[in-house]
């Protein structure tokens, strides 16, 4: 699929975005944050194909073990709309559950192995 500006936003309303990218490949993470939030993710796009709209002061950094990956989640309603990856700093991946008519559960998705990465065990 090739690349389109799509829209974005967390559950709230709070936090909105655009974003520059295929749907595919999508990738499910195996590191202990990625399995409980169960996300799916966009594939990796660059910063500059990714504009919060509304709402930046409404969102919250959380880091964790290498501290090099950025996850940002609504203060409001908890959910996590992008990150900064820590494979790459410079590039970022966008919830697709939180991107308008898109249907997760229709997109085929692959494996990245975040937790190969870790420095830390299950993480």
């Amino acid at each position: 699929m090739g690349q389109d500006t799509l829209r974005g936003s967390c559950h709230c309303g709070a936090v909105t975005f655009e974003v520059r990218t295929g749907l595919t490949p999508a990738s499910r993470c195996n590191c202990s944050l990625c399995r409980r939030k169960g996300a799916l993710m966009s594939p990796m796009v660059a910063k500059e194909d990714l504009h919060v709209l509304s709402g930046e002061e409404a969102l919250t950094l959380y880091q964790f073990n290498t501290r090099v990956a950025k996850h940002y989640f609504c203060k409001h309603c908890g959910i996590y709309p992008f990150h900064q990856t820590r494979k790459d700093p410079t590039r970022w991946r966008v919830n697709l559950g939180c991107l308008e008519d898109v249907d997760p559960y229709t997109v085929e998705a692959g494996l990245s192995d975040g937790a190969s990465l870790s420095v830390v065990s299950d993480a």
